[in-house]
């Protein structure tokens, strides 16, 4: 079940011990490492960390890339919410890797400013989000994750692993948990009546449980034994849920149902 604090106040922290930790782990980068490859398609770390000051700079009401001459998408870009991150993040190409981040630097200070003069009223309004309407809140929650895990990205991409505790990280996978049912119950088709755990054995430390009754759903304890057990480490859990890992070479390990466990490791992406 959801552990994270959906706070204003918590949301606010979640965010800005995400930031900080991606400065930090930027600031001091040679050319070399801010042109690394990473999981996104095309995108360096350079490109990631400009994906998310485009993000955050629509969010702070600045202005965006001007208008440019139409040209063929991407491969990996397959939607109007990609086609607009690609727009940012091949405009500020432009600039000095390090001049984006100190620019990122002084964005995310602004983003936490305006986030703690808003009103409750402000977090629980109608708000746009990748997920469909809802409040500002839910919005502010998907952005602790994205942000999280385009750290996560450049941390994998550079082999300096960090970050995999603390509350940011367990909004992130509170939000992979939310998606689980879907994930069960309808691409890895579990039967009804069936009963799942997956157990995540560290750096962050969770059991989550499903029943089948109709409908695949997160419960706080099971009734019975488990027919399916899949224990791995929460980076490997997160970055299978986040299509940045090939489940056939998964450190994933089963309990019980060997062939309905595989199928579940191999239909954890919902979101890539």
């Amino acid at each position: 079940m959801s552990v994270a604090s959906n706070t204003a106040p918590a949301l606010v922290e979640q965010l800005s011990e995400t930031w900080d930790s991606i400065y930090l782990l930027c600031r001091e980068l040679t050319a070399a490492e801010w042109a690394t490859p990473t999981a996104c398609p095309g995108w360096d770390i350079a490109d990631q960390v400009a994906h998310v000051v485009g993000t955050e700079s629509m969010l702070a009401g600045r202005s965006g890339p001007p208008a440019q001459e139409t040209a063929p998408d991407p491969d990996h870009v397959h939607n109007d919410i990609g086609r607009i991150n690609e727009q940012w993040v091949q405009w500020l190409r432009a600039t000095a890797p390090q001049d984006v981040l100190e620019g990122f630097r002084e964005l995310t200070n602004q983003r936490i400013e305006q986030l703690r003069a808003r009103g409750e009223a402000e977090w629980e309004a109608p708000s746009w989000t990748p997920v469909g309407p809802s409040t500002y809140r839910r919005f502010m929650q998907i952005r602790v994750f994205d942000c999280w895990v385009h750290e996560q990205d450049m941390r994998r991409a550079l082999g300096r692993p960090g970050h995999d505790q603390g509350p940011a990280v367990d909004q992130a996978i509170d939000e992979i948990e939310r998606a689980l049912g879907y994930i069960v119950g309808k691409k890895a088709e579990a039967p009804a009546g069936s009963r799942i755990t997956i157990d995540l054995t560290g750096p962050l430390r969770r059991s989550i449980h499903l029943a089948v009754e109709g409908r695949a759903t997160v419960v706080a304890t099971l009734d019975r034994a488990a027919d399916v057990t899949l224990r791995m480490a929460s980076p490997t859990f997160a970055a299978l849920a986040c299509g940045r890992s090939d489940p056939a070479g998964a450190p994933v390990v089963v309990e019980g149902d060997q062939a309905w466990g595989q199928r579940i490791a191999g239909q954890l992406a919902f979101t890539i």
